[in-house]
């Protein structure tokens, strides 16, 4: 999934959540948008296969935009939009 813009240049903030497992990935996102103004790009790098059925619903549900994700030897890597 990516918007016609693709990936971000730039990130206001980054976390790796490689080697977490369901839930954590999430969670410490949830925790690190959080922090972040409205608007802000977190970006976030994750090796649970999980975590991109994890984080398209979060997304959706919490209303933020998931502007691009990518996929590649098992590293998962998403850009948010905090709503």
């Amino acid at each position: 999934m990516s918007d016609a813009v693709g990936r971000p240049a730039t990130s206001d903030a980054e976390l790796d959540a490689s080697g977490l497992n369901c839930p954590l990935p999430l969670l410490k996102a949830k925790m690190e948008l959080n922090r972040l103004a409205s608007g802000a790009v977190l970006k976030v790098t994750a090796t649970d296969a999980g975590s991109q059925r994890d984080f398209r619903t979060f997304a959706k549900l919490a209303g933020h935009a998931l502007v691009h994700e990518e996929a590649a030897d098992g590293v998962y890597r998403y850009w948010l939009r905090k709503a």
